[in-house]
């Protein structure tokens, strides 16, 4: 990987601290930009990019960095209530590489990018929704009701325009 490959995924990461401070609390799970920013990296960079930059913000959180939603860092964040969306961010972004790599040049439209984004949010849902079913000891109707239905519209909203800004930023990346 080339210096502007993990320098854009440094950025990324940052952009990631960033918007998980930008919060709205809501019951054990707050309302952030991350999905925003998600979208965008998921779009803008290169699938390789895209999980090194989830992949170090997770990391640096576990580590204890507080760049968790509520200046939250270390392991206890991932064993809590969140922490299934933190790893789903993970699982999801290498959900929406495959995604991309199997529409091809689809990929690089709008629609091609928001239907990968989409698939990235979804794991990072079930993922999210597992942990806090587990937790929480909720049942699914229960966990849905708390973890993902109040989330629909904004993180739709924010996919939205995460890709957007993301094509724009994987444009301005290739001069």
């Amino acid at each position: 990987m080339d210096a502007k490959r993990v320098a854009r995924a440094g950025v990324m990461v940052a952009l990631l601290a960033v918007s998980a401070q930008v919060m709205v609390p809501l019951g054990p799970v707050p309302v952030t930009l991350q999905t925003l920013v998600l979208a965008m990296l998921a779009t803008a960079l290169d699938a390789p990019s895209a999980l090194l930059a989830i992949g170090a913000y997770v990391l640096l959180g576990t580590l204890g960095m507080p760049v968790f939603s509520g200046f939250m860092g270390g392991i206890g964040a991932l064993a809590g209530p969140t922490g299934g969306y933190l790893w789903g961010f993970i699982l999801g972004i290498a959900a929406a590489g495959i995604v991309r790599r199997v529409l091809g040049r689809q990929a690089n439209g709008y629609a091609g990018g928001l239907f990968a984004a989409a698939c990235m949010l979804l794991v990072a849902y079930v993922c999210g929704t597992v942990q806090l079913m587990a937790l929480l000891s909720l049942d699914l109707a229960g966990a849905l009701a708390v973890a993902v239905v109040p989330f629909v519209v904004p993180d739709a909203i924010k996919l939205a325009v995460g890709v957007r800004v993301g094509m724009t930023v994987r444009r301005a990346f290739r001069l």
